[in-house]
């Protein structure tokens, strides 16, 4: 099949410049950006791992899974559209063997995955509770950035719900919702045990939060030194730059 019947109207294929992995995105839809680079980079990955992403969007991070190493990567999406384009971009890179979409709810994820069977959860879940500022008209783009189908702890209890015994759930998420995170995590028994604070400049606040908790773990957070994204010329920092050599 040639590339260009993949694609529909206002569609088009992106290179993610790692793995010559590619993308099919759509104007109309939420476009992935670095966040879920940095999370799927971030996480530990093994293998022989089985893992869930949720709400996995266009399929980056389940890619990027699968190149770093993972047998098998589900991704599950809410967005029928989104889901199906998904889809597509499996088979444009040929990783049927390895990924699957599925499209289904998260809150309803014992409908439709079995339970304890994960060695890995990974999400890069909307960052912003309902009436946390502008809701975008797009109904995509609104999912995506603001908790309207699924919320912090939606996503937790479906990570506990997976994610087996010694299994690792991980997450990238914003800053100022630090405290929740790590406490709805710790309660649903998925301890936090590393943690990094992702900072555009050196010089700025921290934009991004990236946090791996591990399924009946003792209390002991490691805390990583701060992971910068640009240099002061504005090009990516060297840290950045080996995700994209990685798999040269």
């Amino acid at each position: 099949m040639h590339y260009k019947e993949l694609l529909f109207h206002g569609e088009r294929i992106d290179d993610l410049l790692i793995g010559h992995l590619k993308i099919i995105q759509s104007e109309s839809e939420f476009c992935f950006s670095l966040d879920a680079v940095l999370l799927a980079h971030f996480v530990t990955v093994r293998q022989d791992t089985n893992a869930v992403d949720l709400g996995t969007g266009t399929g980056v991070i389940a890619f990027l899974l699968a190149a770093r190493g993972a047998a098998h990567v589900a991704g599950l999406e809410f967005s029928q559209s989104m889901a199906a384009m998904a889809t597509r971009s499996v088979i444009l890179n040929k990783l049927q063997d390895k990924v699957e979409i599925i499209h289904g709810d998260l809150c309803k994820v014992k409908e439709i995955l079995p339970a304890g069977q994960c060695d890995l959860v990974v999400s890069n879940p909307p960052y912003r509770p309902v009436g946390g500022g502008f809701i975008s008209p797009n109904v995509a783009v609104a999912m995506a950035k603001h908790e309207v189908t699924a919320t912090l702890q939606d996503v937790v209890n479906a990570a506990k719900y997976l994610v087996k015994t010694r299994g690792r759930f991980a997450m990238v998420h914003l800053p100022e919702r630090m405290s929740e995170i790590i406490v709805a995590m710790s309660q649903a028994g998925l301890e936090p045990k590393r943690l990094q604070l992702v900072h555009s400049t050196i010089d700025k606040k921290p934009k991004m939060l990236l946090v791996e908790g591990i399924r009946g773990a003792k209390p002991g957070l490691e805390v990583l030194p701060p992971l910068v994204v640009y240099k002061p010329d504005g090009s990516y920092s060297d840290e950045i730059q080996k995700y994209y050599k990685e798999f040269r």
